[in-house]
């Protein structure tokens, strides 16, 4: 019986996962993309066909998983890796969680309503079909909080462990992770309380009691730092020596969370939280103050759930409130950034953990699947709201193309741009800041024909591009990025000032982008 299972849950993951790309290349040839999707296949035509010290791109382009991702699929095709990887790796968590159902559970309707959300939800869809990397953040999360759970259940360390190394994998997929660690301080005093023999059942008791013990305030103390050691040395370790690494060939520790060029997110959410600025009438904040919590249960109240299965266990509580108290500091710490929709999804995912690892205790579960099927209704339309009203408009154009069929313009300059470089004759040498022109450079399809910043060649033929390249590609006074890069219409002016000798010839523009043609003389 256990086999069937396993084989049935091994069917629909593949069922699953050709709908998955089946949609992800819809999507696609309707014109849909994102910025994430096309850094990383800017960079893995670096890394494939470029020139030069590839190998910097390889070890500091961030995220670190997620690019890494797409290089297995880069064999099928360049321009779909990133829609590849999303849709076989969110096959792959439906798998995972599917798994731990089967084993926890004798009733396969928790699988077909697994099955379900993975189908419909709004927010599962974004995940596999966009091509961004959130999928693999879900599956890490998901594994951090199962080990947990199984740690709870066990008290063997092991999972501790375990659940080190996904949190670690975890940060290397979002670095904003990393201050998930904060959190979890008070959840392991928690753990080393509980794990003390006393007769006290209260915490707050016992933490009193043994504070007043030098025997058990000694014991305590050692816990607590043991279990600091085992969950927090191996990320926080993992995250030194990558900035050691950063501040040895980029010069600058934060070198793969500051620069454009190391990271899609530096560009795109400054510039999302710009145009949304000075779009609207009134500043608005991404979501408002204090009742951010609210809003995360009202996308997910799946959550009150899980809290409800856990209300009589101090420290699973404590860990289902980590991520409210995450999203909280996160609003906080990064003002000027909206929440992505990543941030949401987490709450489902720990939802669904907490109904695998719990159901199994609820006697009637009949009127408990009736609230699941309500509940998982009751998500799907608000996860679709909270898409089509997203701070971000990556997430608004994807929902709209999925359920509107509308199709988006937003990469049709860059294609155009693209269109006319691969139609120059010959072997042209073009000179481009991949910093921002990064979704140009996606559809370019002769790389080695580029001159970016990754080479050391770049600053000698910004100095003179005469002598370097043929072309050169500037952002317009229109382009919302054209702050943040060197090659632009003010440059070629100082260029056309120092240097009589050199002739620029427009050949092409769009409204964000101007090509010109170098003639030195």
């Amino acid at each position: 019986m256990s086999m069937s299972k396993n084989f049935m849950v091994l069917v629909l993951t593949l069922v699953l996962a050709g709908y998955y790309v089946f949609v992800a290349v819809y999507l696609n040839n309707m014109g849909y993309y994102n910025q994430e999707s096309l850094f990383y296949i800017e960079k893995g035509k670096i890394v494939f066909d470029g020139i030069g010290q590839r190998l910097k791109v390889i070890g500091l382009t961030a995220p670190l998983f997620p690019f890494y991702a797409t290089f297995v699929f880069s064999i099928v095709s360049e321009q779909l890796s990133a829609v590849l990887a999303s849709a076989v790796g969110t096959a792959v968590l439906f798998n995972i969680m599917a798994n731990a159902i089967i084993k926890r559970l004798d009733d396969e309707f928790y699988v077909f309503f697994l099955l379900g959300i993975f189908l419909i939800h709004p927010g599962i869809l974004y995940a596999a079909c966009s091509g961004k990397s959130v999928y693999l953040i879900l599956i890490f999360f998901f594994l951090f909080y199962l080990n947990f759970f199984k740690f709870y259940l066990s008290n063997t360390t092991f999972h501790v462990s375990i659940a080190s190394i996904c949190l670690v994998v975890l940060v290397f997929c979002d670095y904003k992770f990393i201050w998930l660690t904060l959190f979890f301080l008070p959840l392991v005093l928690s753990i080393s309380i509980d794990s003390l023999n006393l007769s006290e059942k209260e915490s707050v008791f016992r933490l009193f009691i043994s504070f007043n013990n030098p025997s058990l305030r000694r014991k305590l103390i050692n816990k607590t730092f043991a279990m600091y050691i085992i969950i927090f040395i191996l990320p926080l370790v993992s995250v030194l020596i990558y900035k050691m690494l950063n501040l040895t060939h980029a010069a600058d520790l934060n070198y793969f969370i500051d620069s454009p060029y190391a990271t899609w997110s530096v560009m795109a959410e400054k510039i999302d939280y710009n145009v949304l600025l000075d779009t609207t009438m009134h500043h608005k904040l991404p979501e408002a103050p204090i009742v951010i919590s609210t809003r995360m249960i009202l996308y997910c109240p799946m959550i009150l759930v899980a809290i409800y299965l856990y209300r009589q266990r101090t420290y699973q509580i404590l860990t289902l409130l980590t991520p409210f108290a995450f999203v909280e500091f996160l609003r906080i710490k990064y003002d000027k950034v909206y929440l992505a929709q990543q941030y949401y999804l987490i709450f489902l995912i720990l939802a669904l953990l907490c109904v695998v690892i719990r159901a199994v205790t609820i006697k009637e579960q009949k009127a408990f699947k009736i609230m699941l099927v309500i509940l998982g209704v009751v998500q799907i339309y608000s996860g679709y709201m909270f898409l089509d009203r997203s701070y971000v408009k990556e997430e608004q154009t994807f929902i709209r193309v999925l359920m509107k069929k509308e199709a988006p313009d937003s990469q049709n300059e860059n294609i155009d741009m693209a269109n006319y470089i691969n139609a120059l004759p010959g072997n042209p040498r073009l000179l481009i800041d991949d910093g921002v022109a990064y979704p140009v450079a996606a559809f370019i399809k002769n790389v080695q024909g580029l001159i970016m910043p990754y080479e050391e060649r770049f600053l000698s033929a910004v100095e003179s591009p005469g002598r370097y390249a043929s072309y050169i590609l500037v952002a317009s006074t229109k382009n919302p990025a054209n702050g943040y890069t060197q090659l632009t219409p003010k440059y070629l002016q100082i260029l056309r000032t120092g240097n009589n000798k050199i002739y620029l010839e427009k050949r092409f523009e769009t409204n964000d982008w101007i090509l010109y043609k170098i003639d030195q003389h």
